[in-house]
């Protein structure tokens, strides 16, 4: 949990004080040459509030790790898991680039290896 609120944070801020570089990560094309957007082009907008939600969530993240909050681990995987197939079926239905499949990836793997740990840490509890 603590790595994941981490990475979150990390990546949130990249998209807030690079945004472009944030884009490429997420496998979307760079506006060609240095245009300007155009007005009516709100892609910024909607990165810096998606921006500021992993840092938020990454702070939260870290917190539940820190306070070892065992609930707040098990809520996160049902929702990881829905993430993960609202963003295949972003790439799948043409709404987002095939890069995109690599946040959905993470965000599955992340809710499996959540849930594999909170199983073995409720085994070894037994």
């Amino acid at each position: 949990m603590a790595v994941f609120g981490l990475l979150a944070t990390s990546l949130g801020v990249v998209g807030l004080v690079a945004p472009d570089a944030q884009l490429a990560l997420m496998g979307f094309a760079p506006e060609p040459g240095s245009a300007p957007r155009s007005e009516s082009d709100h892609t910024l907008t909607f990165l810096t509030a998606s921006s500021m939600a992993a840092v938020n969530m990454g702070v939260y993240y870290v917190l539940a790790a820190l306070a070892d909050w065992k609930p707040f681990f098990r809520w996160t995987v049902p929702f990881r898991l829905l993430t993960c197939t609202v963003f295949v079926l972003a790439v799948l239905t043409g709404r987002a680039p095939a890069g995109f499949l690599g946040v959905a990836v993470w965000e599955g793997a992340g809710a499996l290896a959540t849930a594999a740990a909170l199983r073995r840490e409720s085994r070894r509890g037994r």
